[in-house]
């Protein structure tokens, strides 16, 4: 792809992102509109300190106009001030955006193939590719608008002392920017390439450093170094290339920058001719040496490095994920699913003393699932069925490290079973390759809870943003904060619109956001996997009672005998049999669970 096409894929999201930010932007335009007055003065007032004072003998008004352009210099340095204020408002929140779709992105890439060798790529997106999209956004931001506030004071400047300057000047300095904006399109192809070898080349490292000691151990230095120098020479020639442009670049810099003065400088005589003065040419030659040339030579350099770079990063941060990921750095095809078996007659599910009921009446499904972490792993579930029922409330408990996140694992779609089938909604559980977003059949709240900087709003209603689903209003929140009982907790941070800062929240409360967030999901299924271990049990049985009264089915991993002791139905794993029923029936058929209450009523006795 092209610069051009490039540019193309980047500029809407550009154009959106700059759009939200206008204040910021409008901010910058007054410190830098402030700036100009400091080149407008130093050309006007060495021309005026020329005609006005030294050449006509009057030297107070020579250095009057001078001590006004020193004083120009002073008002330019306050504003810069300003104007750095102004330039970290526009440029952070863009590296803090760059960072979370880099994250999302992998993330989606894992989804799609857990199996595979992960993105490593994304290490180059999240590490340094961010921080050169950083630094490019705030080099080119600085001198754009340096240059265009620049070049407003110095031409109205040249405009104000004689307009004829503008006739010398300007068709070589037009010369050298249209030669330059030619070295553009092409230098952002190679740095495109450039990225796309480095990411590659990464990727292959990584994958040898991995087996580095069995690659000398088998001798299989030279099949690797076989594949791994056509990328080191690939970068090799990029390398040179950028070089060229950049000699090219710099010949256009040299147009621009010193044609103009050697065109003033030989139309010297003519001018004095036409009764230009001493002063006006001396201001003229000011504005050119000192602010106009510096600025656009500031400009092109920033356009030719920053500039490309920037636009060649965002296009690879604007990329959707590859469907069909051949080659290197990119990921795996997913391996096509086996063709599940003619429907057999069915045996009881231990989910349930009753008969089985057709597929459309099942929420979710697990039939003889089996599933272990590696070949030669025992089994975390071995031929485990499992239906549960819509609008059902299901606890799952166990000792530590049975196998309850991994159910969770398996009904989220991010596990796939060795062997058996899971469904959800009476579809396989597991997406389609290439599927992205949310999956609006569930939402799966793990114990880590998830809060973004962003507003209290913005956290409670990420998951309730879906296709065809509007988007939830004042009066639907406030009911999931009063039924989730956080009316104090969003009233102390500052209500529903003010900002979120996740480091200085106690993970309690970042749990008690994300249940109202996962409250206002539209999800029919809501997986909770040891999502409410940081509350207090007062708290947890709210959110549970609340999340289980909300439209829907809720399975939830628990920590605690009273949080099982509250489901319609309780699934025991105990790494030898699974065992499903009420919380009143179990402890006579399930030894653990029976041991798990007598423990936890000799301690409600105590």
């Amino acid at each position: 792809m092209t610069g051009g096409g490039a540019w193309g894929r980047v500029a809407p999201e550009g154009r959106l992102f700059l759009r939200g930010r206008g204040r910021v932007v409008g901010r910058l335009a007054a410190w830098s509109l402030l700036e100009s007055a400091h080149t407008f003065l130093g050309g006007y007032g060495v021309a005026r300190a020329l005609d006005d004072g030294f050449l006509a003998g009057r030297t107070a008004t020579g250095l009057g106009w001078l001590a006004a352009a020193g004083a120009g210099a002073l008002i330019g340095g306050f504003a810069l001030r300003g104007v750095f204020a102004g330039l970290a408002d526009l440029v952070e929140p863009l590296r803090d955006g760059l960072v979370r779709r880099a994250v999302r992105q992998a993330l989606d890439r894992a989804v799609a193939d857990p199996a595979g060798a992960g993105d490593t790529g994304a290490v180059s997106r999240l590490t340094q590719q961010t921080e050169m999209a950083r630094d490019s956004f705030a080099g080119l931001v600085l001198t754009a608008r340096s240059f265009v506030f620049t070049a407003v004071g110095a031409l109205v400047g040249m405009a104000a002392l004689a307009p004829v300057l503008l006739l010398v000047v300007l068709p070589p300095l037009l010369l050298g920017v249209a030669a330059f904006l030619a070295t553009l399109r092409p230098l952002a192809a190679v740095q495109r390439r450039s990225l796309d070898t480095d990411e590659a080349l990464a990727d292959r490292v990584g994958k040898l450093a991995e087996g580095l000691r069995d690659i000398v151990a088998c001798g299989g230095r030279t099949a690797v170094e076989a594949r791994a120098e056509p990328l080191i020479a690939a970068q090799e020639r990029l390398a040179r290339t950028l070089a060229g442009w950049a000699a090219l670049r710099t010949l256009a810099l040299g147009t621009a920058g010193r044609l103009p003065v050697i065109a003033l400088l030989a139309a010297t005589p003519w001018l004095l001719g036409r009764g230009i003065t001493a002063g006006t040419l001396a201001g003229g030659l000011t504005y050119l040496v000192q602010a106009l040339l510096p600025a656009l030579n500031s400009l092109m350099t920033a356009l030719g490095s920053a500039g490309t770079r920037l636009l060649v990063v965002l296009e690879r941060f604007s990329a959707p994920v590859p469907p069909d990921p051949a080659g290197h750095g990119t990921l795996k095809p997913e391996p096509e699913p086996e063709p599940e078996p003619e429907p057999e007659p069915e045996p009881e599910p231990l989910s349930s003393p009753r008969p089985v009921r057709p597929r459309s009446e099942a929420a979710a499904e697990l039939r003889g699932v089996t599933f272990a972490y590696g070949p030669g792993a025992a089994p975390v579930l071995d031929g485990l069925d499992l239906l549960v029922r819509p609008g059902e409330h299901l606890a799952v408990v166990g000792p530590s490290g049975i196998g309850k996140s991994t159910l969770t694992a398996l009904l989220a779609g991010m596990l796939s079973p060795d062997a058996g089938s899971v469904l959800v909604a009476g579809a396989a559980a597991r997406r389609e390759t290439g599927s992205t977003g949310p999956d609006p059949r569930r939402t799966l709240l793990p114990q880590q809870a998830y809060v973004f900087t962003g507003t209290v709003r913005e956290n409670l209603t990420h998951l309730a943003v879906a296709p065809g689903t509007p988007e939830p209003g004042d009066a639907r929140v406030r009911r999931a904060v009063s039924a989730l009982g956080l009316e104090e907790l969003v009233a102390r941070l500052g209500g529903l619109d003010a900002g979120v800062s996740p480091r200085l929240l106690s993970r309690g409360e970042s749990q008690q956001l994300a249940l109202a967030a996962a409250y206002l999901s539209p999800a029919p299924l809501l997986l909770l996997d040891e999502a409410t271990c940081h509350l207090d049990p007062a708290a947890e049985e709210r959110a549970e009672r609340a999340l289980a009264d909300r439209p829907g089915t809720l399975v939830v991993v628990a920590h605690r005998v009273s949080s099982a002791a509250r489901a319609d139905r309780v699934l025991v794993l105990d790494g030898t049999r699974a065992v499903c029923g009420t919380h009143e029936e179990l402890p006579a058929r399930s030894p653990l669970y029976g041991d798990l209450v007598g423990r936890w009523n000799q301690a409600a006795d105590d």
